[in-house]
């Protein structure tokens, strides 16, 4: 069993490069974080980009207990893309993937990848955010 925090500290940035005192810090409630990397087919990566993306309105980045949903692509190859997300808890993230919407939005992604998905499962224990 991995130990969770019981709270998790950000550091909160504004304006730029201004930080804001660390008396100032805010809790998020993400106690589970998964990571999933997958390789597009070729000229998919940006078609993948766009998709995963859309999860922030109609998917599971839209959902109150994904405090965090990024996207980002590896430096060397565009057709390698990174989702890196933050829920409240473990079992938010599995009932949030067991819906049919989720399953519907999985299923448009699968054409699109060259290979199968790795997955990861972290804790998360602190970071910044920028408004």
């Amino acid at each position: 069993m991995v130990d969770r925090p019981t709270r998790v500290r950000y550091r909160h940035v504004r304006n730029g490069s201004e930080m804001v005192d660390p008396r100032e810090e805010v809790d998020v409630k993400a106690t589970y974080g998964f990571r999933a990397t997958m390789t597009a087919r070729p000229g998919k990566g940006d078609e993948l980009v766009d998709l995963l993306l859309s999860a922030t309105t109609d998917g599971s980045g839209a959902s109150e207990r994904c405090v965090v949903y990024l996207v980002g692509r590896s430096a060397s190859n565009r057709e390698v893309v990174h989702v890196t997300e933050g829920w409240t808890t473990r079992e938010a993230h599995a009932e949030n993937f067991a819906t049919e919407q989720a399953k519907a939005f999985v299923a448009r992604i699968v054409p699109l990848l060259a290979d199968e998905p790795r997955f990861q499962d972290e804790v998360p224990v602190g970071g910044k955010f920028r408004d």
